[in-house]
């Protein structure tokens, strides 16, 4: 690996405490992990676009001496397979496959980065702004101690997967044979945390993240001159209405024990510049976000009825479009609960969170999750000056490099062991 990856400064030592002999040998070439992390943020790609991050992976792999090394699938997407020290397992003596499938995003966002460090993206109008740089360079990390030990009996498949951020990047990687090509029998996740403590790792069983659904309704009226409203039927009059009962749909037709977000985001009608003429239509985009399927059913019918009525009391139409992007992002209680274990094997107790808080953000790593059982953790990268997510000054933490490394690889070592 250290042959194609440029040297940056010394990686500081990180500031949490983690044991193990993953993590000891894995800190061992902390630097060439920051330097490769660092020049994929240079580099972000949109999603199906990874090609210079592809490019990179596959040669890192090959490098590290993975033993195979597929590309192309889902399009862009990268895996890479590490045979424990006896060759690949196929079966286990209770008739599950002998392979553990680790999984990491590549894409980047389509948003301006405001850093000024010499890593900062070389394209504008594109930035690593979620730490996707990050979940790469740690895979990375995993593969090259995996096939320097091999302390395990079994496969591990290591899946780069591109297109996560509103691509559905796993669902194409699905489509194109993920999992009848490379028979894992569970598979995890991972994902930087700005908000948790450094060094902290959380997973809970059950819902991680939300379902993401898109909402667009497009309300028509009639059109005029703002002097004379009473000859028109106003579509910005009915918007408003809409955009203020569309809030009860949560507050008045959910359990108070149901969690779900009803957000009206954009709001698109008429001319700025027309400070007297009253548009035909106006369209309103959103987005809901749920964790479970009746919540979700529940929220788009009441939405439905919701916006015919209003704008029908007006004179106007409403026409919702209610789109299911991303699933819930569900672990599985086994999975979730060995994930934890293997958490606490390299932190401690105290620094993990067993049933940490789900999040309303959506993750398309459910639909791997759909299909095989597994879990979604993510790791605390907080500190001082730590910026949020998506945000134009975010950078990935390297401190976490290792851990996230290590992590990666215990859950193969200990899901298959020697």
């Amino acid at each position: 690996m250290s042959a194609v990856i440029d040297r940056a400064d010394a990686a500081a030592a990180p500031r949490y405490q983690a044991g193990g002999r993953a993590f000891a040998r894995i800190a061992q070439f902390h630097t060439e992990l920051t330097a490769l992390r660092r020049d994929l943020h240079a580099h972000p790609e949109l999603g199906f676009e990874e090609v210079y991050t592809s490019a990179r992976v596959a040669q890192a792999l090959r490098l590290c001496g993975v033993d195979e090394v597929h590309t192309g699938i889902g399009k862009t997407g990268v895996v890479g397979l590490v045979h424990g020290r006896h060759g690949p397992g196929h079966m286990a003596a209770d008739g599950r496959p002998r392979a553990v499938g680790l999984r990491a995003d590549m894409d980047a966002l389509p948003m301006a980065e405001h850093n000024s460090f010499d890593w900062k993206s070389s394209k504008p109008g594109l930035m690593h702004g979620c730490g996707h740089d990050g979940h790469t360079a740690m895979l990375v990390g995993a593969a090259r101690y995996l096939a320097e030990t091999r302390n395990f009996h079994g496969t591990a498949v290591l899946i780069f997967q591109p297109g996560e951020e509103g691509y559905a990047g796993a669902r194409e990687m699905i489509r194109d044979g993920l999992f009848e090509r490379f028979n894992c029998r569970e598979v995890y996740a991972q994902h930087n945390s700005p908000e948790a403590p450094l060094g902290v790792i959380g997973v809970t069983p059950g819902p991680m993240q939300a379902a993401v659904d898109r909402i667009e309704i497009v309300i028509r009226g009639q059109g005029g001159h703002g002097a004379r409203p009473q000859q028109c039927v106003d579509p910005v009059l009915v918007a408003g209405h809409i955009i203020t009962a569309a809030q009860s749909v949560v507050s008045r037709n959910l359990s108070a024990f149901d969690q779900a977000v009803v957000s009206i985001c954009s709001m698109q009608g008429g001319n700025p510049g027309a400070m007297s003429v009253i548009p035909g239509s106006v369209t309103l985009v959103g987005t809901v976000r749920t964790y479970h399927e009746a919540v979700q059913n529940r929220i788009e019918e009441r939405l439905r009825v919701l916006c015919s009525s209003v704008a029908q009391g007006f004179g106007a139409t409403a026409e919702l479009t209610y789109e299911r992007v991303y699933p819930a992002t569900v672990n599985t209680v086994p999975e979730a609960e060995f994930a934890a274990d293997v958490a606490t094997s390299l932190v401690g107790a105290d620094r993990v969170l067993r049933n940490m808080l789900p999040s309303m953000g959506g993750e398309d790593f459910s639909f791997m999750l759909q299909v095989r059982p597994g879990a979604y953790l993510r790791v605390g990268q907080g500190g001082e000056g730590c910026e949020p997510l998506h945000n134009s000054r975010y950078d990935f933490n390297d401190e976490i490099l290792p851990l996230g490394a290590a992590l990666h690889a215990s859950l193969v070592e200990q899901a298959l062991p020697l």
